[in-house]
């Protein structure tokens, strides 16, 4: 049967009435959210701050309405190397003048995939998708790693917060709208006068949204001196860096140790091999987007052994699903949606990626980690950037299901890897479509 009958609603409608936890469960949806509702109280009491591996971290930063997570996720474990060697318990890193950047270099590349795409129609799926996609916040530690080699990175005070890096949506919204009107018009051009009359429209593109991001983001700073106050109370401070010689010395080539494990189980994507996703990407020229597929015991094991020697771990999850965010915890035994409202919404991992049910779609750090009495991780402690208002002063927690559910990513350092691991990361990668659940960005 095809369409809905009302002799059929009226049989499901009785069987409602008659059925009294329905009863219940009107009562209480029409009092209360669906996720108060149906929240259990019976895990609360293992969902603690204590934590067998707890970072001494910095203090949580806050994104505000920008999508930004995956930059200040990056800059949290950039700031911790900073504080080393410099010797401060504190310090601030612009996540403003890494997203201009980032922004400028997107449009270019997302310019570049437009004109490469000239030839097919319109409505090409690959071309609908560059034009729906557009350029957002969103990023993978691959692009801000791109992005800092090339441009540098600064202390907040040397390029800060404006109304705009705050509160990104209406700009993003012009530029796509713009990026649109490109594809369009590039089309016309292409047609009448041919490639060379492209690349300079494309120019023009370019000199307007750059024009546009220094009137929302400020002027970036060519130099600085760095000033600070160090753990013995000693006034420092180090006359004429640039964004760059500041990015090379205090970190320089320390961040290519750093690679992307995946836990992603599907058919179409084997453990143990090295992907990158097609049109994935911000600076032209700079290393591509590159995942290493692994089981989740595996992955887990990579990010306690960087715990264990006191480096946080930068990390992709989806943080839409089970997830109470004032008290700052993702719990799915937590959640008791099958109960409440008869809604079974859990699936396979490897079925909600391929079904579109979850991606990675928010970075953060791990900074800690529980153990049972086997050493199995029961819950693990997160650096989140929300502002500190929530969670404990803006730190949260997971529990290890929810973890091992949700969570798709995690940067570690290659020096953890085997050397089958990390001969599988550095091989050709396997080439997935654009559209692939792999290539959605944290923000």
């Amino acid at each position: 049967m095809k369409e809905i009958t009302i002799e059929n609603l009226n049989k499901i409608e009785e069987e409602y009435i008659s059925d009294k936890s329905c009863a219940i469960a009107r009562h209480a949806l029409t009092n209360t959210g669906i996720e108060v509702a149906a929240q259990s109280k019976d895990t609360v009491g293992t969902m603690d701050f204590n934590f067998d591996i707890n970072i001494k971290t910095m203090a949580v930063n806050n994104q505000k309405a920008s999508g930004r997570c995956w930059i200040f996720a990056a800059c949290n474990v950039m700031r911790e190397m900073i504080g080393k060697k410099i010797g401060v318990g504190t310090f601030k890193l612009s996540q403003s003048y890494i997203a201009f950047y980032d922004k400028l270099e997107k449009l270019n590349y997302t310019l570049n995939a437009l004109i490469d795409t000239l030839d097919r129609d319109y409505d090409d799926r690959t071309v609908q998708f560059l034009v729906q996609s557009g350029v957002g916040d969103g990023g993978q530690w691959d692009m801000l790693v791109n992005v800092v080699k090339k441009y540098g990175i600064c202390p907040k005070n040397a390029f800060v917060e404006t109304f705009t890096s705050n509160n990104t949506r209406i700009l993003n919204s012009l530029l796509n709208a713009e990026l649109r009107r490109f594809a369009s018009e590039a089309r016309l051009v292409n047609a009448k006068n041919g490639m060379d009359a492209v690349e300079e429209l494309k120019d023009s593109y370019m000199k307007r949204f750059y024009k546009a991001l220094i009137s929302c983001y400020g002027v970036p700073p060519k130099s600085f001196d760095l000033k600070y106050t160090d753990d013995k109370g000693n006034f420092q401070i180090v006359r004429g860096f640039t964004p760059k010689s500041f990015f090379d010395k205090y970190i320089g080539k320390e961040i290519d140790n750093y690679v992307s494990c995946i836990n992603a189980p599907t058919k179409s994507k084997p453990f143990g091999k090295s992907y990158t996703v097609k049109y994935l990407g911000n600076v032209e020229g700079g290393k591509i987007v590159k995942h290493l597929n692994i089981p989740m015991e595996r992955l887990k094991e990579l990010v306690v052994s960087q715990l264990k020697d006191g480096e946080i771990v930068w990390f992709g999850s989806d943080v839409a699903s089970y997830g109470d965010r004032m008290r700052g915890v993702w719990n799915d035994q937590e959640f008791d949606f099958k109960s409440l409202l008869d809604l079974d919404i859990k699936m396979d991992k490897g079925e909600s990626l391929d079904f579109r049910s979850s991606a990675m779609n928010h970075a953060m750090c791990i900074t800690g980690v529980a153990f049972d009495e086997k050493g199995v991780p029961t819950k693990w402690k997160i650096e989140n950037s929300w502002g500190n208002d929530r969670g404990k002063q803006g730190y949260f927690m997971m529990s290890a299901s929810w973890f091992d559910q949700y969570t798709y990513q995690a940067v570690v350092n290659k020096k953890y890897l085997t050397k089958e691991e990390l001969a599988a990361y550095e091989s050709e990668p396997v080439v997935l479509q654009p559209w692939d659940p792999m290539g959605s960005l944290a923000d």
